[in-house]
């Protein structure tokens, strides 16, 4: 599974990282440090619910073994 971040768009809210403070880091300004990241073994659920946790909606799951990527898509 893939997460997929647009960096440039944070501003700042921080969930992602306090609700899945294992995978979203930030930088010393509190702003999303990647630009996304290959999510490891056993933490899908967790990098899901980082990224649902995104006001801005700056955040995508790609691949989570559900089927229930985020956002999720219209069809």
């Amino acid at each position: 599974m893939k997460v997929v971040i647009d960096r440039a768009s944070c501003v700042g809210h921080a969930r992602c990282q306090a609700v899945a403070p294992d995978l979203y880091e930030l930088d010393d300004l509190g702003y999303i440090d990647s630009d996304g990241f290959d999510v490891p073994a056993g933490m899908e659920d967790e990098a899901l619910k980082g990224a649902k946790a995104c006001p801005e909606r700056i955040i995508r799951t790609i691949g989570h073994p559900s089927g229930k990527d985020w956002p999720l898509s219209k069809g």
